[in-house]
């Protein structure tokens, strides 16, 4: 993986333009700094260290695909250990395979955020899980902690299933959604079987 830098153009500055730079840097440096500079100085620790633009990263072990993130932009900010963090603004999709190379699951959000030191995902906006069960889980918020391999939320959810729809606040399952539960359910509609399966 490659830092995103912006093209930079080498500029040769004259002899006076050089001159022109150095009274202004000393004219402006005997000035007051303004509220929001010495804001703007102090927060350093919400300039990322690194800047990925359309990433797609590929996880592997023994040489076979266990994890695919696919995001437009990544930044990852580095200035405390115990807050380093990795931030997906414009949203990322995170497909895991099984050792066969079938597709596990998916999780697609609008915005991200993992925390390293946790080992904790933060999914936002549009949240949208699929198993491999094909149970569909729409939310708004979404944890995923990779320690615990645990996925959770206490916002409103909604599971899609080939068997019906449930409806709720709060969410608690396994990262495979092989069982769940929703905590305070609000609705609820069970299909028939047609018996054509």
């Amino acid at each position: 993986m490659i830092p995103y830098f912006k093209n930079t153009k080498h500029i040769i500055y004259s002899a006076s333009s050089i001159l022109l730079l150095a009274v202004y840097v000393l004219s402006s440096s005997c000035s007051t700094n303004k509220p929001e500079e010495i804001q703007a100085i102090s927060n350093r620790e919400e300039i990322p260290s690194l800047v990925f633009r359309d990433l797609e990263s590929v996880f592997t072990d023994s040489g076979r695909v266990q994890r695919r993130v696919i995001t437009p932009e990544m930044k990852h900010f580095t200035y405390s250990k115990d807050e380093a963090r990795i931030e997906f603004p414009q949203g990322l999709n995170v497909i895991t395979y099984n050792t066969d190379g079938s597709v596990k699951g998916q999780i697609k959000a609008r915005h991200a955020i993992y925390y390293e030191k946790d080992e904790l995902w933060e999914l936002n906006n549009d949240v949208e899980a699929v198993s491999e069960k094909n149970e569909i889980l729409n939310t708004e918020q979404l944890f995923w902690d990779t320690k615990k391999e645990i996925i959770y939320s206490d916002k409103f959810v909604k599971i899609t299933s080939e068997s019906g729809i449930w409806m709720g606040t709060g969410f608690d399952a396994d990262q495979n959604m092989d069982q769940w539960e929703i905590r305070d359910i609000s609705g609820e509609m069970e299909f028939e079987d047609d018996g054509s399966n």
